[in-house]
């Protein structure tokens, strides 16, 4: 008998340890490689319908499936009802239900009449073998607070109850922090507070009890950042049974620093503003994917798994606008050569791959552009990426980029103008203390920059400091929980106060600069002083630091990156951004300046140019190739 029990017991343990390691590996191998998919935005803005969105899918399994694209992800305002006045940041058009969550326009959504939401989309998108995701706004709606909804307590079923009353949205809706570039959408919630809590679970229930496998939270990160919102959130999926992919957008100013904060919380995280078919914005891209390579934020820890730096949607092919009440209508303005960069940059970055156009009206070479099996093994499986510096061009003339030296072939890029400028940056970062205050009489007070940019006799830049606007009873309040912030004047006016970020959304190609606007009782113009000499947004908790900036914000040149890939394979690319065609050279001898340790030994390489499809055969000294203007090359290298 007790030989019986001890068997009996030695067998659970070992089950019991079987299942916590089976359960520990399903927990940490979520987003192993950079996720991929198609986004509604780029080619509907907020206004694709059910059957739109289901022939895209469908589409997307046929095409694309099979290169790795899985996710389906239905773009912001799928709440919103497409009548007329709507518009993206109109107040009243949107559908909620009675605990004041978003429910899909059953205009658009037909499926999801009768409380079903997006369960039957989510079957549809499961049936066809891939995986469905949505778009959330920060916080609550404006409309929930103006309707001062009760909030759902998911653990009884009933309205949240504490401190022996019910809770309503006007309790947690913090309506100082309101998105904003959506001030008529969406506002932050309280989430100190456990009503505020207890709704933002009951949001993201429902989304899973819908089946939704991505969720992309936009207005959390960049200059909006809410570390608060996203851990309440992170904490929610790492919980919750089926993995979910987690997304943040957009990235507005977003450093790696900043991003550090919140890596391990999300799968993905975007770096840059939105992308559209601009050249300027397809190069604003350079800087900030060579910057998170260096500081190997790549494919770091996640969200049950990995995180990813996000270059955003690929806008190709069939297209909209921002912020237009209308769907697809023209194509990319990109050309060809601009489309081969930008690719070849995604997936040399290993940034997540969501593509915006109109599958219904994908053109042959952008289907072999976005599933190219080289650029499609590179961005999953390749690794040490990093931009690679030693390359030279048919110039002589020198140009400088934060100690990586690159040639160009024109000296109008040599003598451009410089600018200091306000922006915002982690708190964490030496440059973002710089801060002091002085008295000016005995009645005002300013707040000061210390360090001098040019002569050490130039007076120091310095903003007055007020005290909180306030004339209601409803902003005496707001004015007691915000007691120790204050707003920010230029020298001659009260009438506009410092704001920390632009009321609007920007492109990537557009730099977020702190400005002045209209005073309002609103966080994003509320500011606190720290003893280390930090000067603090109340909206996003983020620092102001000058910094000194050139004139001509439009990356010129040349660039190069470089990575391992498998079976011994280097992939090499070659950027130029220059306006004409440059010849960009690589030395055989430096090209295992870029390579890890373990490739040391190589003495010889052969190698093939993908976009041109020559062969180079072994490459002795110098590797050369003419890449035409906007143009890239990209070689698969086999080295012994």
């Amino acid at each position: 008998m007790k030989l019986n029990s001890l068997c009996l017991f030695f067998t659970l343990s070992l089950f019991h340890r079987v299942f916590t390691i089976s359960q520990i590996v399903e927990e940490t191998n979520h987003a192993l490689t950079p996720p991929r998919g198609w986004n509604s935005y780029d080619s509907f803005c907020w206004t694709i319908s059910e059957e739109e969105f289901l022939q895209n899918a469908a589409l997307v399994k046929k095409l694309l499936h099979s290169s790795g694209y899985e996710y389906v992800v239905v773009d912001y305002l799928w709440y919103r009802r497409h009548v007329d006045g709507a518009y993206v940041d109109s107040l009243g058009f949107d559908v909620i239900d009675e605990w004041g969550r978003m429910i899909p326009d059953p205009g658009r959504w037909p499926s999801s009449r009768d409380g079903r939401g997006f369960t039957e989309v989510a079957k549809i998108v499961h049936n066809m073998g891939l995986k469905f995701g949505i778009h959330i706004m920060r916080g609550i709606s404006t409309q929930a607070v103006n309707a001062n909804t009760p909030i759902l307590d998911i653990t009884t079923g009933k309205a949240y109850e504490e401190s022996g009353r019910k809770w309503y949205a006007k309790d947690i809706g913090m309506t100082e922090r309101a998105c904003k570039w959506m001030r008529n959408g969406f506002m932050s919630v309280d989430t100190k507070s456990g009503a505020g809590r207890a709704f933002l679970r009951s949001l993201y229930h429902q989304y899973a009890d819908w089946g939704v496998d991505f969720v992309k939270h936009d207005c959390v990160f960049g200059d909006d950042l809410d570390v608060d919102e996203i851990s309440v959130a992170s904490e929610f999926w790492r919980e919750h049974k089926r993995p979910i992919i987690y997304s943040l957008s957009p990235g507005t100013g977003v450093t790696p620093t900043m991003a550090k904060e919140i890596n391990d919380l999300v799968n993905m995280y975007r770096v840059t503003g939105d992308d559209w078919d601009s050249w300027q914005d397809v190069t604003s891209h350079f800087d900030i994917s060579r910057d998170f390579a260096a500081a190997r934020m790549t494919g770091t820890k996640g969200l049950s798994g990995k995180s990813w730096p996000d270059l955003d949607m690929l806008p190709l092919g069939w297209l909209t606008d921002p912020g237009v009440n209308h769907g697809p209508y023209r194509n990319c303005k990109l050309s060809l050569n601009e489309r081969k960069t930008q690719m070849t940059l995604w997936a040399m970055a290993r940034s997540p791959l969501m593509f915006g156009g109109d599958m219904r009206n994908l053109d042959k070479s952008t289907l072999n552009l976005i599933a190219h099996p080289v650029l499609m093994e590179i961005n999953s499986f390749s690794s040490d990426n990093k931009q690679f510096p030693y390359i030279t061009s048919s110039s002589r003339f020198q140009i400088k980029n934060r100690g990586l030296n690159f040639q160009t072939r024109s000296l109008k890029n040599v003598g451009r103008s410089e600018s200091i400028d306000l922006r915002l940056t982690s708190c964490k970062v030496g440059s973002a203390k710089g801060w002091f205050t002085r008295s000016v009489d005995n009645e005002s007070e300013q707040v000061c920059w210390t360090r001098n940019f040019g002569s050490k006799y130039q007076a120091p830049f310095c903003l007055n400091k007020g005290g909180v606007l306030s004339a209601s009873d409803e902003e005496m309040t707001f004015k007691q929980k915000y007691e120790h912030s204050f707003h920010l004047f230029s020298a001659n006016t009260k009438d506009f106060c410092l704001s920390a970020s632009q009321n609007r959304r920007l492109t990537s190609k557009e730099v977020p600069r702190v400005s002045f606007s209209p005073c309002r009782r609103h966080t994003n113009q509320l500011w606190g002083f720290n003893d280390n000499g930090t000067l603090v947004s109340s909206y996003s908790g983020l620092c102001a630091s000058m910094y000194r900036i050139e004139g001509n914000a439009v990356p010129m040149g040349i660039r190069s990156w470089i990575s391992s890939g498998t079976k011994g394979k280097i992939y090499l690319a070659f950027f130029n951004l220059n306006h004409d065609e440059t010849i960009i050279s690589v030395k055989m001898s430096d090209l295992l300046k870029g390579l890890p340790y373990q490739n040391s030994n190589i003495s010889s390489c052969a190698g093939t140019e993908i976009w041109g499809g020559k062969d180079y055969g072994v490459i002795k000294d110098t590797l050369s190739i003419a890449v035409e203007m906007h143009g890239c090359a990209l070689f698969v290298l086999r080295c012994t």
